[in-house]
């Protein structure tokens, strides 16, 4: 195995925080992942006539999904491919499809979260907007507003201390609620006709907002009817502490691991590879991975059924069924690190830990593994060798104590095509908050991880 062409550290985790900086959605995930692979001389698979070994070929899939692979010299449809998969999408808000309103003199945009959150995390934060927004037409208008300097922000106001007493008594839970994550972006006033005793009382004006957006963006209102609007934390990463060993940034859950699979994939593409090396960037894991872009949809298969069509004459259905259960993946997606602060969850002795490597997990889901797809112990045993050939730092852990929770990835959707499936991540502080944390090291050792299983021959 050839480890020469690793990055060093310090060099791979500026790469990654510039990437997190830009992949702030999974349309720019989507767009930037592709970006990097057109430079490393990928080509859309449906340019390809007839594949052989060493083409270089990714599939998207409405602009948020995408599958890329370097072809080995052996067919797919014999030994399956090696495949390594995460998720770009992450907890946020939602702008609803009617986003605009108004409520006592200030004007708000609607919105529904989207994917597991503290709701109380998101208040009284600078936030941004990105999406986009499709007219009658079919042309599109790409919003990014909040992350340059010049920008203005959004946010959602939270009752002063002085005045939140009762607001106290009520659980985390309640005392916030979800219909009220409504950031504020529009407070223009303007003055109102006189009423019947003569005051003059003030208003915020909405056709005020509603004239800049058709300045600004060329859009009206009823475009918002059909558009996929965003509100994310504003600001780049960072990094953490005098010693600068920790990132912080949003979005890590899950793009640490969806790029360090694709750029895995990138350092391999010079090589003569054995088996074919995948990557899959997929959307929806926050909320079941459901839908056309989803890992539950058929988006996977149908492009291994491609990849076979073209390497193969004659081929057929049968031979995609065998080449998916013949595979290999690494399920990319991060785990949960031991918190100094809460040690009560930690599943003692089996708890990953920050700085300590990448964390594999036999099993995710709930208590009694509910929703796991619990990877064979053989399967463990050849990842352990590989990472060992490669002198990758890993640990075996699980996500906290049973009773305590739990979580899943998409290693159970991929589990049910017959293919051994590990759960193989980064650790992570603060999940699911708008701002996460990561380790330098552990980001490091995960794209390593990621490089040495594509690169194997099991």
């Amino acid at each position: 195995m050839k480890t020469n062409k690793y990055l060093p550290m310090d060099e791979y985790c500026r790469e990654y925080m510039r990437y997190l900086g830009i992949a702030k959605t999974e349309r720019r995930s989507y767009a930037e992942s592709v970006r990097l692979l057109k430079a490393k001389g990928f080509r859309e698979l449906g340019s390809f006539k007839t594949l052989k070994a060493g083409d270089k070929v990714f599939r998207g899939c409405e602009d948020r999904t995408v599958m890329a692979a370097v072809i080995g010299r052996k067919p797919i449809s014999e030994v399956g491919l090696k495949v390594v998969g995460g998720h770009t999408d992450a907890p946020r808000l939602d702008l609803k499809p009617r986003p605009i309103y108004e409520k006592g003199g200030v004007v708000y945009f609607d919105c529904h979260i989207y994917g597991g959150i503290k709701k109380y995390q998101w208040l009284t934060l600078p936030l941004a907007l990105y999406g986009t927004v499709v007219r009658k037409d079919g042309s599109k208008v790409q919003l990014s507003v909040g992350d340059n300097p010049d920008d203005p922000v959004f946010m959602i106001s939270d009752i002063l201390p002085h005045l939140g007493k009762d607001q106290e008594k009520k659980t985390v839970g309640e005392f916030f609620p979800a219909e009220d994550l409504d950031p504020v972006c529009w407070s223009t006033l303007a003055k109102a006709e006189k009423g019947a005793e003569g005051d003059e009382g003030a208003k915020a004006d909405k056709k005020g907002l509603v004239a800049y957006l058709k300045k600004a963006y060329a859009i009206d209102e009823e475009d918002l009817l059909s558009a996929e609007l965003e509100i994310v934390p504003a600001g780049m990463p960072r990094e953490v502490g005098f010693d600068r060993q920790l990132i912080t940034g949003y979005g890590h859950d899950d793009r640490v691991c969806s790029f360090a699979g694709l750029k895995a994939l990138l350092d391999a593409s010079g090589e003569k590879l054995a088996q074919t090396a995948s990557i899959l960037m997929c959307d929806k894991e926050e909320i079941g991975s459901m839908g056309s872009t989803g890992m539950q949809s058929s988006f996977f298969e149908n492009t291994v059924a491609e990849l076979i069509e073209r390497q193969e004459k004659g081929a057929r259905d049968i031979m995609v069924r065998r080449a998916l259960e013949a595979s290999t993946m690494l399920s990319a997606d991060v785990t949960a690190a031991a918190d100094p602060h809460f040690p009560d969850v930690d599943s003692t002795g089996n708890e990953a830990r920050i700085h300590k490597g990448v964390a594999a997990s036999k099993y995710t889901g709930g208590t009694s593994k509910g929703g796991a797809s619990d990877c064979g112990p053989e399967f463990v045993a050849k990842i352990r060798k590989i990472m060992a050939d490669g002198d990758v730092t890993w640990q075996m852990a699980e996500l906290g104590k049973q009773e305590k929770g739990g979580g899943g990835t998409i290693s159970q959707y991929m589990a049910r095509f017959g293919m051994k499936v590990l759960d193989m991540g980064t650790p992570m502080w603060n999940m699911h908050a708008p701002w996460e944390i990561v380790s330098k090291f552990d980001c490091y050792q995960t794209y390593r991880a990621y490089s040495a299983y594509l690169r194997s021959n099991i």
